[in-house]
Order: structure tokens, then sequence, then C-alpha cells
């Protein structure tokens, strides 16, 4: 008997507008464990993303007479490859998981001064992952 891993569509995201720490929703902090810090967040509307010190946090809330939110978690331990894109105001993040799943997550960056911020956030993730995958 094969055995056929299990691997979905690439999903992309689009982000537009990034929010204020201090002004999130308290049901996200339901799924931020005590130790960890929650550095960016980007709303497209209804979707929001959240970057923290362990993980990925997406809230993709889809339909328009019934919405249904799906709540995605991609811990850093789990991503395989990252690459990030800037070009001039639009910025992008790719990730491959260990699982074959494939994430874009696409960013509209207003300036300079917010694409080096979003630069060295970016380098802050990979060296978090770089770290959490040479200690497992």
């Amino acid at each position: 008997m094969a055995y056929i891993k299990y691997k979905e569509m690439t999903r992309y995201y689009n982000f537009s507008k990034e929010l204020n720490l201090n002004e999130l929703p308290k049901d996200v902090y339901a799924y931020i464990e005590k130790d960890e810090q929650i550095l960016i967040a980007y709303s497209s509307g209804a979707n929001v993303f959240l970057l923290t010190s362990s993980k990925i946090i997406i809230y993709d809330v889809t339909g328009f007479i019934v919405e249904k939110e799906t709540v995605h978690f991609f811990p850093f331990i789990t991503v395989s490859s990252t690459a990030i894109e800037l070009r001039g105001t639009h910025s992008a993040i790719l990730l491959t998981m260990e699982s074959g799943y494939q994430v874009r997550l696409n960013f509209k960056i207003t300036d300079k001064q917010e694409q080096e911020r979003f630069r060295r956030i970016y380098m802050y993730m990979v060296d978090v992952i770089s770290k959490k995958r040479v200690s497992a």
C-alpha cells in the first residue's frame, strides 16, 4: 500500500494595514502563550496576520452572509524554508512547511522605513526558525 502525503493547495493572503498592537481584539490573546510576544499585526479587512515570537497566526474569515473563521497556526519549527520579496509598495513572505503546504503572505508597505522594519522583523523570524530547528 502506498502512502500519499496530504498537501493542500497554496494559499495567498493579502494584508494592507498594520494594526496597533495595543488595539488588538481581546480574543487574539486566547491563542497567545504566556511567554509569547506579539511582534507585528496586519489586517486586510476581515483577515488578520500576527507574527509572534514563536509562530505565525492567521485569522482567515470567509463568507458574507454566514462568516466562517478559521485560525491557522504556523509554528516556526514546522517551517522548512522561507523567502521574502521586497518590491516598491508591495512585499511578500513565502513559507514552505515540512508537510509541503505553501503559504504566500502579501503585504502593502507604504514607505521605505516601513519596508526596512518589515525586513528586520522577517530576519528576526528567520533567526528564530533557524535556532528552533537546530535545537529540535
